[in-house]
């Protein structure tokens, strides 16, 4: 088939750009924010401790950060794919096992110029696809049981094109980059949270001990805990933006990936439907199937988890006050159906 002309979507190339220069700096200033931490209250901390007095402040060579934050972004690069296509214990598939699938994710792939990704299916009820890869050369799309059986040919074909669409904009391996900084800082401030759950405990050791060990025993509970909520005020804060950045950067995706699926297919009809139908079928997939989705991969799905729809799920409102990792469905469709009257834009 013809090669489709690909249009260029400067919004996406100029988001990205800024995405990876923000990804590179968040953890550079994290570093410093936490040496900064070390050099008043820690200092501080370490005095009232043992009365050891430090002669200057501690600092570490801006290279070493650099190269550290390179080392952390290749080490997501090199397992980041391999821990996703785990987490959902996706399965490689080839011409033999799925024919009419692979020859199409081909046929899709070559119009766009683009190597033909491999293809892994995932056992699951909740219909969903996503794609990783370093490079388009190195890409995997994984499509869910429940995707292939809830979708009709034209449907599956323009999920398929959506995912193509992520791997022609490079998108996945700015996403793969930007929840590193999240990734780390939340398993930081979950760690530290444990501390300060765990310190309450530490109070059971008073019955035994004779007045002096008492005050030791309180100045250490004091050092740990003013120590445990500056870890965890400052991790927060680097979270908080970098999680920000994750998802707005993801919102914006989606619907470049859906004007792409149009352009390859030619049908914004299929997508829109296709859309529809993985929103109803997802509130309708079982909550284990639902959970096994849920989590780091989220940004990259083609439909969000719906934690709201868990039957036990507590009343948050983080996603009133933080930016969603996609689009409403609805005003995807809208855009899909104003394409069928108007044409892609």
């Amino acid at each position: 088939m013809d090669a489709v002309d690909w249009p260029t979507d400067r919004g996406l190339q100029v988001r990205m750009a800024t995405a990876v220069v923000l990804v590179g700096l968040l953890p550079v200033g994290f570093v410093y924010a936490g040496l900064a931490l070390v050099n008043t209250a820690g200092i501080w901390l370490a005095k009232l401790a043992t009365d050891w007095v430090l002669a200057g402040e501690f600092y570490i060579e801006p290279w070493l950060v650099a190269g550290g934050v390179v080392v952390g972004f290749a080490a997501q690069l090199a397992v980041g794919d391999t821990i996703a296509l785990r987490a959902l214990d996706a399965r490689p598939v080839g011409p033999d096992d799925e024919p009419g699938l692979v020859e199409n994710v081909t046929r899709l792939a070559q119009s766009v110029n683009l190597p033909a990704p491999a293809v892994a299916i995932a056992d699951s009820d909740a219909p969903n696809a996503f794609t990783v890869g370093r490079s388009p050369d190195s890409a995997t799309l994984v499509l869910t049981t429940g995707l292939l059986d809830a979708l009709d040919d034209d449907e599956r074909d323009a999920v398929i094109a959506h995912e193509l669409a992520h791997i022609k904009n490079r998108d996945a391996t700015v996403m793969s980059l930007s929840y590193v900084l999240p990734t780390l800082t939340y398993s930081l401030a979950a760690s530290t949270l444990g501390l300060l759950q765990a310190i309450p405990g530490a109070f059971t050791g008073f019955r035994h001990t004779d007045s002096d060990s008492a005050r030791g025993l309180l100045l250490g509970i004091f050092i740990l805990t003013v120590s445990a909520l500056l870890t965890l005020a400052v991790s927060a804060v680097f979270w908080l933006a970098s999680f920000t950045l994750f998802r707005v950067l993801s919102r914006y995706r989606e619907y470049a990936a859906d004007r792409g699926a149009v352009a390859i297919t030619g049908d914004p009809a299929a997508l829109a439907s296709a859309l529809a139908t993985i929103d109803d079928e997802m509130a309708a997939a079982p909550d284990h199937d639902l959970r096994a989705q849920d989590g780091g991969l989220d940004a990259l799905y083609i439909a969000p988890i719906d934690e709201t729809q868990f039957k036990d799920a507590p009343d948050f409102v983080a996603n009133d006050v933080f930016p969603q990792t996609h689009p409403p469905t609805e005003a995807r469709i809208e855009r899909l159906e104003a394409m069928t009257t108007e044409g892609p834009t």
